[in-house]
Formats: C-alpha cells, structure tokens, sequence
C-alpha cells in the first residue's frame, strides 16, 4: 500500500474515531478515552509508517506493533480492519460471546496483532525481547510499542528501559500517549512522571516529543526515529488528549470507559465530521 499524504491521514483518522464510536456501540461499552487519545497515532503507523502486509500477517520480516495499553484495543482493532486484516462485520460482535476481539486485544485470535496485552506494564519488556531477537537474526524490522502514560508508573517499565539502552536496541521505538490522566484521575495527582523526558534520556534512550494530534509534527517525528542514527533506542512523547473529537469527553477523567445511548453517539460522531 502506498503511504497515504497528510491530508488522507487526517481523514482516515476521523473515519477510526467515528468506527471507535460504533464499536463502542456495537460492543455495548468500552475505553474510548484513550482509544480516541491514541487514533492519530495508530492512524500514522498503519498508514504510513509500519512495513506490514494483511494478506500475510505472519510475515517473519513485518515490523512489529505492541499495543502495551491494551484497554485501548477498541481503538487498535478497528484500525486493523481498515488496514485490511478483515471485514466490519466482525467489528460488531466485539467483545461478545465466542468474538475472537475482547476487550484487551489477543495475539492468538486477532490476525495482525503481535502481542496479547491487557496487564499493564509488560509490552514495552515484550517489545526489548522482539527487538533484542531481531538483532541475533539479523532481521531488519522495527519494534514499536504504544504506552500509554499511566502505566508508565510501573517498574518493569524501568527496567525494559535499562535493558533497551544496555543492547542498544536502535530498531525500538516507544511512543507515549501522554493524554495525561489514568484510571484514577490526572498521572500527576495519582503519581507523578514529570520530568518524564529525563527520565527516559537518564535511561539512555534519544527522546523526542510532539503534539499527538498535530499529523504533520507527528509524522515528523515518526520519519526521524524511522531514520534512528542516535546509537540508542527512540521513546517519543506524544501529547494528547483523553477523548480527542468529542466536545463532552475531552479532557475528562470520566471518559476513561464507558457507554454511549443512542444520542450522545450521534453527538460524537458529529464532533468528529466537523473536527
């Protein structure tokens, strides 16, 4: 597939957030704070960045995605389905009896998801292992892991950090989606991360941060932790906001999960036509 401009980028953005709304919808609930926070991300590594095919999602030599904050899967699987990995119709049975998408994303019944992911904390530590293996093969893919910050008060977070900056694992990238709250309100009342990008350049990593929402910053620096030439792994801190393109649930703690009624979900969807 070719790499889509800019522009397209935009609007296949608003077309993840709308099918977010319905998933939600569909699925009876979800968490659709950070799957909105995250959809411009998503919508940039599927559609222009990542080296993957769907008709083969097994490739041995695919870059390789960890949705690390996996409660944001209803986010991540549409995604999938407009990259092409299977039709809308499964999209409605999410979450649901026998549906192969629950509400945290598994690597055994999903084509096209790496990793089964749910428990925060563990997929930037699976991310160092898949990088750290393909550097012993000789294989040329690229890791990237999507955190979100919440979680990123957990140690095993740290101590991936220190084993990516010990192997020199130049083929990883993080990326933060720094919407700025958790489950239990602002990361900086619940346990502070600032100054986060210290932190992560103490650990010996080449840190970048960006406007999570802005795509031509955002790809900017998507193209230069691409181009990785530091001799260190690549964290990038993209700045968000919990519930991007819904007037009533940005910014909002409350946005973490939830469920739409027939109106409010035609409120959103709206917001997002006219974002």
């Amino acid at each position: 597939m070719s790499k889509l401009s800019i522009d397209e980028l935009k609007a296949k953005a608003k077309e993840l957030r709308t099918l977010i709304i319905d998933t939600t919808v569909w699925a009876g609930s979800g968490h659709y704070g950070g799957a909105l926070s995250s959809a411009d991300i998503l919508t940039a590594l599927y559609f222009r960045f990542l080296n993957i095919d769907p008709a083969n999602p097994d490739w041995d030599d695919r870059d390789r995605f960890i949705l690390s904050k996996g409660h944001s899967g209803i986010g991540f699987i549409p995604c999938l389905h407009l990259r092409g990995y299977f039709p809308v119709d499964e999209l409605k049975n999410f979450n649901h009896f026998m549906s192969p998408f629950g509400m945290h994303p598994d690597c055994k019944k999903v084509k096209g998801c790496d990793a089964s992911t749910g428990s925060l904390g563990h997929g930037l530590p699976m991310g160092v292992g898949m990088a750290l293996g393909a550097k012993v093969l000789k294989k040329d893919f690229k890791t990237v892991v999507l955190l979100g910050d919440g979680e990123c008060n957990e140690g095993s977070n740290y101590e991936a950090m220190m084993a990516a900056s010990h192997y020199k694992l130049t083929n990883l990238i993080a990326i933060v989606d720094r919407n700025g709250f958790m489950i239990d309100g602002p990361t900086e009342t619940v346990m502070g991360l600032e100054p986060f990008a210290d932190k992560w350049e103490a650990f010996g990593w080449t840190v970048y941060e960006c406007d999570g929402h802005n795509m031509q910053e955002l790809c900017d620096t998507l193209d230069k932790a691409w181009a990785n030439d530091t001799g260190k792994p690549v964290a990038i801190i993209a700045k968000t906001v919990k519930g991007k393109g819904v007037s009533f649930l940005e910014g909002d703690v409350r946005s973490h999960y939830g469920a739409f009624d027939s109106a409010q979900a035609e409120q959103a969807k709206q917001d997002i036509a006219n974002m």
